[in-house]
């Protein structure tokens, strides 16, 4: 394996089947279930921070005339709601997890201790940290990337819908190329979207190299672990 400790960034939308009109497919939760026992069967540590956009996202509440801030914590209880999915998923499959929030629920989660949370970790439980940083106007990125600073994770996995990083959106500009890898730098300066500016910055700032790959590849997540040529990295260059 490349690494050991690792925090993996998913968003809400790739845990939800639009055409079966489901929030979590259990199919795409199984897939994961099924790699993460992989990984774990190889000695890694694994952290989770999930995003809230298949159920809720502050920004698209607050263009519907929903307040900011009110619409950033109700984000923050989505993403518990899927931390919540991914951990029943994990457990299913005879995975011991933890869901630790940034906001106090005692009654369904842990609250957040960096101590803790290692421990848990150093146990072999996959961590799932909801309710992003507990704050309004930060993103889960953002999120992802503190948590990763806290657990001194290995490096941050993001999984999108795309095998990497790419000069522009492949989606809409077939002329877009792919990078193999980048620098913190270069990714701020020509502002690509595939993660905010202040999760770059913080992954920048503590060494955590960042790989963006594709989630729906089939074994994408175990190929990067094992440093195999998956995706994008991200590094001091």
């Amino acid at each position: 394996m490349k690494y050991k400790r690792i925090l993996l960034k998913i968003s809400g939308e790739a845990l939800q089947n639009k055409e079966k009109g489901l929030n979590h497919d259990p199919e795409i939760l199984s897939k994961v279930a099924a790699q993460f026992r992989q990984m774990l069967d190889q000695g890694a540590e694994i952290a989770v921070v999930v995003g809230g956009g298949n159920i809720f996202r502050g920004l698209a509440g607050a263009s519907s005339g929903t307040d900011r801030t009110t619409g950033d914590f109700m984000g923050m209880l989505a993403t518990v709601i899927n931390s919540m999915a991914i951990q029943n998923a994990l457990e299913a499959e005879g995975i011991h997890t933890r869901v630790m929030t940034a906001i106090a629920m005692p009654a369904i989660a842990e609250p957040f201790i960096r101590r803790k949370a290692i421990r848990h970790l150093e146990k072999g439980r996959v961590v799932i940290f909801g309710a992003g940083t507990g704050n309004p106007y930060f993103t889960t990125d953002s999120a992802a990337a503190l948590r990763a600073s806290e657990i001194n994770a290995d490096v941050l996995m993001k999984a999108t819908k795309v095998d990497g990083i790419y000069t522009a959106d492949p989606v809409k500009d077939p002329t877009a190329t792919r990078f193999d890898r980048i620098s913190y730098q270069d990714a701020l300066s020509r502002q690509l979207k595939v993660m905010d500016a202040a999760a770059f910055s913080l992954c920048m700032e503590n060494d955590i190299p960042i790989v963006v790959f594709d989630f729906f590849k089939e074994n994408g997540m175990v190929e990067v672990f094992n440093g195999d040529d998956s995706g994008t990295l991200v590094t001091h260059g």
